[in-house]
C-alpha cells in the first residue's frame, strides 16, 4: 500500500500551499463544484432521450450512487493547463478519496473546507471560503447552484471573477468549458 498524497485543504479564513508549483500561482483559479458539475442529476433521463448526453458510469459512493460525467472530466483535464483547480464542494477532501481514480482526475488537489450548512439552494455558503482561498486571486467558480448573493459577491470582487452556472443533468459541457478557456486567454492577453 502507498502512502496517499497529502491533502492541502482550506478552512474559511485560512489558505492552501500551491505545493511550489512554478507558474501556479500565474494562473487563475477554478473552483469547482461536484454535485451537477461532475456528478449530474437525472442522467437515465437524458439517456433515453440522447445517449450521447450521457458519457460517463454510475458509482457507488460511500452508499451514495452517483453518475460521474466522463465528458465533464475531460473539460477539467483540459482547463488544467489555464487554470488552478480547486475543489469547492461539500465533498471536500473526499473529492480527492474519490475522483482520481474513478474519473483520471489528479489527485491531491486542494479542496475548500466550509463552515455553514450546505444545500443546493445555498450556494453562498461557499462564498467565505472561496474568498478566503482565492486571496484577492482571479477566480472563475462552475457550479450548478449560483444564486443572486453568488453574482453580487463576484461583481464586488476587485480580482477578474466569473460564475459559470451548469445545469445538473448536463454538468460541464463544451459550452462552459468554451467559456472558461476563453475567459483565461483574455486574462494573459492584459
Amino acid at each position: 500500500m502507498h502512502p496517499k498524497e497529502p491533502l492541502r485543504p482550506v478552512e474559511d479564513g485560512a489558505s492552501a500551499s500551491t505545493g511550489g508549483s512554478e507558474g501556479v500561482a500565474d494562473k487563475p483559479l477554478l473552483m469547482v463544484d461536484i454535485d451537477g458539475v461532475l456528478s449530474l442529476f437525472g442522467v437515465s433521463i437524458l439517456a433515453d432521450a440522447d445517449p450521447r448526453l450521457a458519457d460517463g458510469s454510475f458509482h457507488s459512493i460511500e452508499g451514495i450512487p452517483h453518475f460521474l460525467s466522463a465528458t465533464a472530466a475531460a473539460h477539467l483535464l483540459e482547463l488544467r493547463s489555464l487554470f488552478e483547480l480547486v475543489w469547492a464542494s461539500g465533498w471536500e477532501e473526499r473529492a480527492n478519496d474519490h475522483l482520481p481514480h474513478l474519473l483520471g482526475m489528479p489527485g491531491g488537489l486542494p479542496f475548500l473546507r466550509f463552515s455553514r450548512s450546505v444545500g443546493r439552494s445555498n450556494a453562498h455558503w461557499k462564498l467565505d471560503a472561496i474568498e478566503a482561498h482565492a486571496a484577492g486571486r482571479a477566480l472563475a467558480w462552475v457550479d450548478d447552484a449560483l444564486n443572486e448573493e453568488c453574482r453580487e459577491w463576484a461583481a464586488a470582487r476587485s480580482a477578474p471573477t466569473l460564475l459559470v452556472q451548469t445545469k445538473p443533468e448536463l454538468g460541464l459541457t463544451a459550452r462552459e468549458a468554451r467559456l472558461l478557456e476563453d475567459w483565461a486567454q483574455q486574462l494573459t492577453t492584459h
